[in-house]
């Protein structure tokens, strides 16, 4: 018996690779599916299944392509109804795998088709569970994504998640060791931990979730405190759902260089111009218009919730970067890419276009003007609850998923001297990009975020409590 797991790190993704006797599983794959065959070609072995926990809502599964390429059963748990074959499996089915088995247990609460996948060994000993969203390290999934067209609400979803933990998941021997689909970072839950595995025991001993009274008592414990699930979730699980076009198609129509006068053409025809680059570059540079949002960062999850996903798209990345950039919006279904610049900035840049660029401040120089700068506004683009948790006194809280919406900018101009700050920079120089993007020029990037402002406590003074802009 073999298992890996494959763990994408921008999306905090985990995809299960399981073996035994030359047959082979997917747990949860991503839309680019190489790794999966390269190491199904490399160990010599056949891929027999994909199985499914639930429609995964923060991005897109590999699922149709995985089948294509290897003629493998797609399998979701009960109560699955799709637009494409699956073997919709009942609950407890158990499905061979060479020497090994793999058996169904429903456990609806994050959505109603949720499964988790128990693993017996070769002896019929239970070895392992991939609990998908249903139970991750150090918290549980969400129960507020329930699809629309139905009258279940989150906390009929959240009793639903208590009985399948209790009935399912809390009576397995503490040694069952447990793969989730999601490690921390992941807005599919509100407390994951840094670990991409653990077992049952550990999970029993430190869950928060887990360590509930109560149905009433774990419906309020995984309710509070939930920030708003990114906007693109819902098409996500529809993309899951209904189905999708080939990874290879979208390559194969979006993976074009064009001339800079060809770019300049779909700048008229109304495309989105997204810079992938680092911040740290984009920064120096950028073609005016530009949202940057950086490879090296949570790229496809800000990507999905800050991009349309109906417009066209044109990119400006580093040179042999465009496929990649490409993929990684694929993975939260972005596929109306129609070309890239070819020779990327630099070209733009020696053509002698016009550019634009940001300014960036250390924390020391914000210290500075803000005592003698009345037109002086601090965004902080942080979450609402990292903002509540402690921000700078008379700070403005714009989050940043929430530039999408014009009136959150409705009181921003040129007269004010506008300082943008995140957690460490990542966000707040997307921010930027977008606020300039409408027009507003007069930004400075605060380098390091809170965590360099909060290294200087004499020259700053800081509050708990929530504010606006009015």
């Amino acid at each position: 018996m073999f298992i890996k797991q494959l763990y994408t790190g921008c999306i905090s993704e985990a995809a299960y690779y399981i073996e035994s006797n030359g047959k082979a599983a997917i747990i949860d794959p991503i839309r680019d599916i190489d790794a999966y065959l390269a190491l199904a070609k490399e160990r010599n072995a056949q891929i027999q299944y994909i199985f499914e926990t639930h429609f995964h809502a923060d991005f897109v599964s590999g699922h149709l392509d995985l089948a294509a390429a290897t003629g493998a059963t797609i399998v979701y748990g009960p109560s699955t109804v799709t637009k494409y074959p699956v073997h919709v499996a009942k609950d407890l089915e158990i499905f061979k795998l060479g020497n090994i088995s793999i058996q169904v247990l429903h456990t609806p609460g994050h959505t109603l088709e949720s499964s988790c996948y128990l693993l017996k060994d070769e002896e019929g000993n239970n070895k392992a569970i991939f609990t998908g969203d249903t139970l991750f390290v150090g918290d549980v999934g969400r129960p507020d994504l329930a699809q629309k067209g139905n009258d279940i609400t989150m906390n009929d979803l959240a009793g639903m998640l208590y009985d399948s933990l209790q009935e399912k998941i809390i009576p397995l021997a503490d040694e069952v060791v447990v793969y989730p689909a999601h490690g921390a970072g992941s807005s599919c839950g509100k407390n994951l931990g840094a670990d991409s595995y653990s077992t049952i025991g550990v999970q029993k001993a430190s869950n928060y979730a887990l360590q509930a009274e109560s149905k009433e008592a774990f419906i309020k414990a995984v309710t509070d405190g939930l920030n708003a699930p990114p906007a693109y979730f819902p098409i996500n699980a529809s993309i899951n759902k209904d189905g999708y076009t080939s990874l290879d198609s979208i390559l194969a129509k979006s993976l074009h260089p064009l001339s800079i006068p060809d770019f300049k053409e779909k700048i008229a025809d109304n495309a989105i111009l997204l810079d992938t680059r680092h911040p740290d570059q984009f920064m120096l540079g950028f073609v005016p218009g530009s949202i940057n949002i950086g490879l090296n960062g949570r790229f496809a999850e800000w990507a999905g919730t800050l991009l349309p996903f109906t417009q066209p798209i044109i990119l400006i990345t580093e040179i042999g970067a465009e496929k990649e950039s490409i993929v990684r919006l694929s993975r939260v279904g972005i596929d109306k890419v129609v070309g890239y610049l070819s020779g990327g900035f630099e070209a733009w840049q020696t053509a002698g276009e016009s550019i634009d660029m940001i300014i960036d401040v250390e924390a020391d120089e914000l210290a500075m003007d803000l005592p003698f700068d009345e037109n002086l506004v601090i965004i902080d683009v942080r979450r609402e609850t990292e903002y509540a948790n402690e921000h700078v006194k008379e700070a403005i809280n714009i989050p940043l998923d929430q530039l999408t919406d014009p009136g959150s900018m409705a009181n921003l101009d040129d007269h004010h001297n506008i300082y943008i700050h995140c957690a460490s920079g990542y966000r707040s120089v997307i921010a930027a990009s977008m606020i300039k993007r409408q027009g507003i020029h007069n930004i400075r990037n605060v380098i390091g975020g809170i965590e360099a402002i909060k290294g200087l406590p004499e020259k700053f003074e800081f509050e708990k409590e929530t504010a606006a802009l009015n």
